[in-house]
């Protein structure tokens, strides 16, 4: 909030356990004040070969046009690094934290990635609790142009227990992983079953899509104009013409 107050725009919280009850407080603080909180409990956000904000090992990020958006610290780091070695790299890569009221949502920063030229596809990393994952689905569908790739955590988790994030945590019978992974699959974005799947996954969103040889080949066929055949030598062309009526022969008179 103090931050906030003296004029910081941008703010990025990565300390854990921060009191939900505070966090009522301090989300419509910041956001009067005009600037963007991310996190609380968040390891922050890194530009490969540009800046770094937070916790995020630069050595395992590469420069390349994948924006990566994840509630887990530690799956931000896994499946940076599955991409890296993928050779396969990033534009940016931010965790949102998984406490119950962040700053930034998925939404948030799905807008961003469309926005950014730089970036040609997005890798998206839920987890269980909350509907921020319905809620980035459900834009996706409607306004992203780009390719998405999701990942849900806590597939195992069994209802009732918190599953490392304060908001990690299936309550009611909602919020759990077979609902958002259904809620992407829905809007058309390919999930991954483990986070090793992603890098094949965004490979071929970022594949250019190839047209069919056989539809090439009958659109210049339809394209090209035919030309007539050329009369044979020796031949002259005839025209069709429409057949006089025969005349009756004349009777001579007796």
């Amino acid at each position: 909030m103090e931050a906030a107050d003296a004029g910081v725009r941008f703010i990025v919280c990565i300390t854990e356990g921060v009191p939900v009850l505070d966090m009522t407080r301090v989300n419509p603080f910041v956001t009067e004040k005009g600037a963007r909180l991310l996190g609380p409990n968040c390891p922050g956000l890194i530009s490969p070969g540009q800046s770094k904000v937070g916790i995020i090992p630069g050595r395992i990020c590469t420069p390349g046009p994948v924006g990566l958006v994840s509630r887990s610290g530690t799956l931000t780091y896994e499946v940076v690094y599955q991409m890296t070695r993928a050779k396969i790299g990033q534009t940016t890569c931010v965790g949102i934290g998984g406490d119950p009221i962040v700053g930034t949502r998925f939404a948030d920063m799905l807008a961003l990635y469309e926005e950014d030229p730089a970036t040609s596809a997005i890798v998206l990393i839920g987890e269980i609790g909350g509907s921020d994952e319905e809620d980035a689905a459900l834009l996706i569908q409607r306004s992203i142009g780009k390719p998405v790739v999701a990942f849900v955590a806590g597939q195992t988790a069994p209802p009732g227990k918190r599953m490392g994030h304060a908001g990690a945590i299936v309550s009611g019978g909602s919020g759990t992983a077979q609902e958002k992974m259904a809620r992407f699959q829905d809007a058309g974005i390919p999930v991954a079953k483990t986070p090793s799947e992603i890098p094949g996954l965004i490979a071929e969103a970022l594949r250019p899509k190839r047209k069919s040889k056989l539809k090439l080949l009958r659109s210049k066929r339809a394209a090209k104009p035919r030309r007539r055949a050329a009369p044979k030598r020796g031949v002259r062309p005839t025209t069709k013409t429409r057949s006089a009526p025969a005349k009756a022969p004349r009777r001579r008179g007796r």
